[in-house]
């Protein structure tokens, strides 16, 4: 079965919302306040969404601040298992261990 790619939250917020809803990065940090290069390299995939920013996002987006930072959570699990997928392969659950003693 073929893996699908990690989607970072740059993305999203590019191709669900800033795209159909036809508002450039530019006007985005005009009203949240957010830096435009902090916007830029979001887009870009090169910085993660912090807790300022999926306040800002949901009060803006009407979503939820939850929302943001599940998408940056589950993107940053997706990239670290993959990363370390061996090291942590080699990880026995305590339980196992513990039938084995």
């Amino acid at each position: 079965m073929k893996r699908l790619t990690n989607i970072h939250p740059g993305q999203i917020l590019s191709e669900e919302f800033l795209i159909p809803l036809n508002i450039t990065a530019y006007r985005l940090s005009k009203e949240t306040g957010i830096p435009q290069t902090r916007i830029s390299q979001i887009l870009l995939q090169k910085r993660s969404i912090s807790a300022d920013t999926a306040i800002r996002f949901s009060k803006f987006f009407g979503t939820t601040p939850q929302f943001w930072l599940g998408l940056q959570n589950d993107y940053d699990l997706e990239e670290e298992i993959l990363k370390k997928q061996k090291e942590f392969n080699g990880i026995q659950n305590y339980k196992d261990l513990a039938k084995a003693s």
